[in-house]
């Protein structure tokens, strides 16, 4: 008997131990809805293959044109339609950055996706894929960067952005896109026109779209011990043409011209997606990922909302989009809090650093999930293993491979699931439950 029972306490921490083992996959029965997104190219050849999925997609359209949001959902043709385009990959497609057909793939998502949303949302949501590398893997391509691997001395003393801007002419690629947009944005059409600023900002983005990233962050992001090498930063993109004019507008202004723009808006949603700080992250950085957020600020170069440097200060990086926010009248509180996501971003702020330094984030690999909404702050709680006791009441242990230590509840033996935590949020977790009885009879079965 006492054998019997080994047996089957052993059989089942081997099942246990399987199931920790095993990674934890959207395949619960809560998740069954969930797709990998596929950009919105394909997904609209696959809509246009349906005819069901095709009738609907029109209809929809037809429905946003010139409609807010509630005289279009208080149609139920229009209703019906959406409630069918939500099940089809046209609802969860995104795009890639600098694809070849990115601007079609961006008229298609926000053709949907800009009458979903109640008025003007401050954040709207990235329609771009999400980044996976990191800045480590930029390091690894460039030959040399900020004076890593160079004697200190020599280091300090080096101007780091004559030596990107003379490591760009090495390259074939590099030097021809910016000899060209160098050479559009410094002519001068006539004495009142500096520049033709639209084909300027046209020349800036085939450079940081076309150019690797090894490239163009060393001349954007590089460090700077002195004025001159600041200087040299703040002149990167040519801001005279590029960036500067002859008065400021205002910022949300500036932002509802943006906003009239497919890619304009892109590149902005992206932006805030990426740099917006996050204060419960070690870097202030959206999952520490600085790469994402200089890159999202590099992709906005080249139209309206054009940030750069303010000034030529080596000790302080402060860089704005070119407005302010006077004449902003009640809506002055919105404009700061937009204005300060460039100006005082702590995440944006943090990752040019990091650049310069030739330094990232040391962590740990982290399997590609699906994207969920981010949680509130959540009160910490104490875990399970520290409040166990050695009295032989019986308790429950929960053993569970979680990217969340919260104490959960409603967890279903041996399942991946879709589980709610005690603040509330929703964790996926791959799990088991053990009780503590059987913990304590296993040294007297053995």
């Amino acid at each position: 008997m006492i054998l019997a029972n080994a047996f089957c306490l052993f059989f089942f921490l081997d099942e246990t131990l399987r199931s920790l083992a095993s990674p934890s996959s959207p395949q619960g029965p809560e998740l069954q809805g969930w797709r990998p997104p596929v950009d919105c190219v394909r997904a609209n050849e696959l809509c246009a293959a349906e005819s069901n999925c095709s009738s609907r997609y029109r209809t929809l359209r037809q429905c946003l044109a010139g409609r807010d949001r509630n005289t279009m959902l208080a149609n139920k043709e229009c209703q019906a339609a959406l409630e069918v385009l939500q099940e089809s990959p046209l609802y969860d497609c995104r795009c890639k950055r600098a694809m070849k057909k990115e601007l079609q793939c961006l008229q298609i998502y926000w053709s949907i996706h800009l009458g979903l949303t109640e008025g003007e949302e401050f954040y709207e949501a990235s329609p771009y894929e999400p980044v996976t590398s990191r800045l480590s893997d930029i390091f690894r391509l460039a030959s040399i960067f900020s004076g890593t691997g160079a004697d200190p001395v020599v280091s300090v003393k080096s101007n780091h952005c004559l030596d990107a801007a003379k490591a760009c002419n090495l390259n074939e690629n590099c030097k021809k896109l910016r000899s060209s947009y160098i050479s559009i944005c410094n002519r001068e059409i006539s004495p009142t026109e500096r520049c033709n600023r639209r084909k300027c900002h046209k020349a800036l983005r085939q450079f940081f779209d076309r150019v690797p990233s090894e490239y163009t962050y060393r001349m954007l992001f590089c460090s700077c011990q002195d004025q001159a090498c600041a200087e040299r930063r703040r002149q990167t993109i040519l801001p005279s043409c590029s960036y500067e004019d002859k008065e400021k507008p205002n910022c949300l202004d500036l932002r509802s011209v943006c906003r009239t723009d497919h890619l304009c808006r892109s590149r902005l949603a992206d932006f805030h997606a990426n740099c917006r700080a996050s204060y419960q992250t070690l870097t202030s950085c959206p999952a520490d990922n600085y790469q994402a957020c200089l890159g999202s600020y590099a992709g906005m170069i080249g139209f309206d909302m054009t940030p750069n440097y303010v000034d030529s200060s080596p000790t302080g990086i402060v860089v704005s989009p070119w407005c302010s926010c006077r004449g902003s009248g009640n809506l002055e509180e919105e404009c700061e809090k937009f204005l300060r996501d460039f100006t005082e971003n702590p995440c944006l702020r943090n990752a040019i650093q990091a650049f310069g330094n030739g330094t990232d984030v040391n962590l740990s690999p982290k399997s590609p999930t699906f994207q969920a909404t981010q949680a509130s702050r959540v009160e910490k709680t104490p875990s399970l293993p520290d409040d166990l006791s050695d009295s032989t009441s019986l308790g429950t242990s929960v053993i569970t491979t979680c990217t969340s230590i919260q104490l959960t509840t409603n967890i279903i033996p041996g399942s991946n699931k879709v589980i709610k935590s005690n603040s509330g949020t929703y964790i996926a977790c791959s799990s088991v439950v053990l009780t503590t009885a059987f913990i304590l009879m296993l040294p007297l079965a053995l």
